[in-house]
């Protein structure tokens, strides 16, 4: 199994996680989610010593994007969203005034669409993108060597919430019940919020998914 490298920057007034993940042996990496705090996050690209290469989105919510055009303009890489949230991402400047209150730039238009299925590639690593959504309708997972990077869908003890627009908590379950769940218990998983945890871990003790707690 490839070495991936994982950095977890809670970032901003949500606590959003952005991760940088690299593969040490090219020295290339992508941001996913870059948040409230872009200038950090590309210090520790540049201490780091990497190579930025993208930035991959797991859904369009503010929490999530801020960062992007900061990043964009610093680095020029290709920023990857799947389209049933361009949306969401393109609401930018409303779920900023709504949420935070705040006027901000509309965001820099996608430069590709995540594609369920497809594999997205940083250095010698590859990740499966997996659509999983409820939390909201473009939301989507990046699975591989070990790993899932599952954005809000699922937390340790918990689960994404449903009542911002395009939120669906059957849809939620079942996506993590299909999508997430069949992975092997060791898996990590890095969420959009809080701790890592596991699949196994979820499997046997989140109350959400075991009838323990159920959506409202």
């Amino acid at each position: 199994m490839a070495d991936v490298t994982v950095v977890r920057m809670p970032n901003g007034r949500f606590e959003e996680n952005c991760y940088l993940v690299g593969d040490p042996a090219t020295r290339e990496a992508v941001l996913v989610d870059p948040g409230e705090e872009p200038v950090r996050f590309l210090a520790a690209v540049r201490k780091g010593g990497w190579t930025l290469r993208a930035v991959w989105l797991t859904h369009g919510h503010l929490d999530h994007v801020l960062g992007v055009p900061a990043v964009r303009a610093a680095s020029g890489v290709p920023v990857l969203l799947h389209d049933a949230d361009r949306p969401l991402y393109d609401a930018a400047p409303q779920q900023a005034a709504w949420l935070l209150g705040e006027q901000v730039d509309a965001l820099p238009p996608p430069d590709g669409a995540l594609v369920p299925g497809e594999t997205v590639r940083v250095g010698g690593l590859a990740f499966e993108v997996r659509h999983v959504p409820g939390h909201s309708p473009g939301s989507v997972a990046f699975l591989g060597h070990g790993r899932a990077f599952v954005g809000d869908v699922l937390f340790a003890g918990s689960v994404g919430r449903t009542d911002l627009p395009g939120g669906d908590g059957a849809r939620l379950l079942r996506s993590i019940r299909e999508e997430l769940l069949p992975l092997a218990d060791e898996t990590i998983v890095h969420s959009g919020h809080g701790p890592d945890t596991t699949i196994g871990r979820e499997r046997r003790t989140n109350p959400f998914l075991t009838g323990a707690a159920r959506l409202a």
